[in-house]
C-alpha cells in the first residue's frame, strides 16, 4: 500500500506540476488540500484540475471564519503591525492553513506534507514551524529546496513537465506579479517592484481597489461598533467578522485605503519589496485603535503597544503555535474587556478621518480635559507634581554644576 502525502494545493502551475512529480519521485498517493481563507474565485475549477493532474483526492476546506475569529481578531486587538507598515496578511494565514493540512493528514493516515514555498521566502518557515509544533512525527517535503531531484527552474520547464505527463491545461505564460490573496489582503511582488528605484505600476497591479487619486471626490461616512474588542456592526447592521471584513474591503477599496509599498526584512535574512492591498484590514485596525485610545489607561496602552510590536514579529516569523504567542495574546485579551463602543469615521482618498467616538467605558472626562476649571482638578496641584516628576533632572543638573565648579 502506497504512503500518502498531503499536498498544499492552490491549482497554480507549481502545485499542479508537483502532483505527477511526487508520484514519480516518491511513489506517493497524492491527496491535494486547498485551504480557502477567503481568496474568492481563485478556487473555481480546482477539483477537475487536481484529478486531471493525477491526484487521488482533493479537499477544499473553507476556514475563512476560523481565520477571522481565531487569528485576525487577536492580531487586530494586539495592534500587530510588522515594521510599522505590514498588516501581516500572508503571515496570519499560514498557521491556520498548516493546522488544517495536519488535520487532513491525520484523517487520511498520511505520513508526509508537501508545500510549494520557495527556499528564499518566509512561508517555508511558517508552514514548517506550524507542522513541527502540531505533528512532529510527520515528514515535510519542500521541493524547491531539493535541487538534486527538483530540476525545473522556470514556468516553461513546469509546463513541459506537465505535458509529458498528459497534463495539458491552459496555464498563463505571461510573467505577472507573484501574488498571495486571502480575505484580509492581497500581496504583489516581482516585475518592476524588484528594483526599489521603480515606482509601482498601480494601474496594472491593483486588484482590491483604486489609488487615492482615482477614488471618489466625495467622502463616505462609516459607523462601526465593537464589543469587548470584537467588531459587531457596520452602519447599524450586525454581521460576523468575516462579513465585516468583506464589507470594509469594498468600502476601503473604493476610497483608495490601505495600499502599502514596503521593503521588509525577511526572516531568512534578506530584504524584499512588496505592495500590499489591505483596505478592510486598514480600516478595522484604525477603528479599533480609535476606540481603544478612549478607554485604555496610559500604562496599559504603552505596555500593549510594546507587546503588540512583539506579537507582530512572532506572527511574521511563523511562531503562532508557541507559549510566547499564547502569553502575549492572553495579556491583550485581558485589555479588551471594556473596549466596547461606537466609532465613526470618513473615508476620503486614502484617508480614514475620525468623526466621533463614544463608549460607556470612556476614560475621557470633559471636566478634567476642558480649559475651564472643574471640580476634579486644581491647577495648583500641578506645582507639586512637577517638582517630584522633575526631581531626578534637577538633582542631576545640580551635581553637574557642582562637578563643573570643582574643576575650575
Amino acid at each position: 500500500m502506497k504512503e500518502k502525502v498531503i499536498l498544499a494545493y492552490s491549482g497554480g502551475l507549481d502545485t499542479t506540476a508537483l502532483i505527477p512529480w511526487l508520484k514519480e519521485t516518491f511513489n506517493y498517493e497524492v491527496i491535494c488540500c486547498c485551504v480557502n481563507c477567503g481568496q474568492g474565485n481563485e478556487l473555481d475549477g480546482l477539483d477537475e484540475r487536481a484529478k486531471l493532474s493525477g491526484a487521488a483526492k482533493l479537499y477544499i476546506e473553507d476556514i475563512t471564519d476560523e481565520f477571522c475569529d481565531d487569528v485576525i481578531v487577536p492580531c487586530v486587538q494586539a495592534g500587530a503591525v510588522y515594521e510599522h507598515k505590514y498588516l501581516l496578511g500572508t503571515s496570519m494565514a499560514r498557521p491556520v492553513i498548516a493546522k488544517r493540512l495536519v488535520e487532513i493528514a491525520r484523517k487520511e493516515g498520511a505520513t508526509t506534507i508537501c508545500h510549494g514555498a520557495t527556499g528564499k521566502g518566509n512561508d517555508q518557515i511558517r508552514f514548517e514551524l506550524a507542522i513541527k509544533a502540531l505533528a512532529p512525527d510527520l515528514k515535510i517535503i519542500a521541493p524547491w529546496r531539493m535541487t538534486d531531484v527538483w530540476t525545473m527552474q522556470s514556468r516553461e520547464d513546469e509546463i513541459e513537465f506537465c505535458k509529458k505527463h498528459g497534463i495539458d491545461l491552459p496555464f498563463d505564460m505571461s510573467h505577472s506579479y507573484s501574488r498571495d490573496r486571502n480575505l484580509w489582503h492581497i500581496s504583489h511582488e516581482g516585475l518592476e517592484l524588484e528594483d526599489p528605484a521603480n515606482e509601482p505600476n498601480y494601474d496594472h497591479m491593483l486588484v482590491l481597489g483604486v489609488t487615492p487619486e482615482n477614488a471618489p471626490d466625495e467622502g463616505e461616512y462609516v459607523t462601526m461598533t465593537f464589543e469587548a474588542g470584537i467588531p459587531k456592526t457596520i452602519n447599524g447592521k450586525e454581521m460576523k467578522v468575516s462579513e465585516i471584513i468583506t464589507e470594509l474591503n469594498a468600502l476601503g477599496g473604493k476610497h483608495g485605503i490601505g495600499i502599502v509599498d514596503i521593503v521588509e526584512n525577511r526572516v531568512v535574512g534578506m530584504k524584499s519589496r512588496g505592495v500590499y492591498e489591505t483596505p478592510g484590514g486598514t480600516i478595522l485596525m484604525e477603528a479599533h485603535q480609535q476606540l481603544e485610545e478612549l478607554i485604555l489607561d496610559r500604562d496599559t496602552m504603552e505596555t500593549k503597544k510594546k507587546l503588540g510590536s512583539q506579537f507582530a514579529q512572532v506572527v511574521y516569523e511563523g511562531k503562532w503555535f508557541t507559549p510566547l504567542r499564547e502569553a502575549i495574546q492572553a495579556f491583550v485579551e485581558s485589555t479588551q474587556k471594556y473596549v466596547t463602543g461606537e466609532v465613526k469615521f470618513k473615508l476620503y482618498k486614502g484617508n480614514i478621518i475620525k468623526a466621533g467616538t463614544t463608549s460607556p467605558y470612556s476614560l475621557y472626562n470633559e471636566s478634567l480635559a476642558s480649559f475651564t476649571t472643574g471640580d476634579l482638578y486644581d491647577h495648583n496641584d500641578a506645582s507639586g507634581f512637577i517638582t517630584l516628576f522633575g526631581l531626578p533632572l534637577k538633582v542631576r543638573a545640580m551635581k553637574m554644576m557642582e562637578v563643573e565648579n570643582n574643576t575650575k
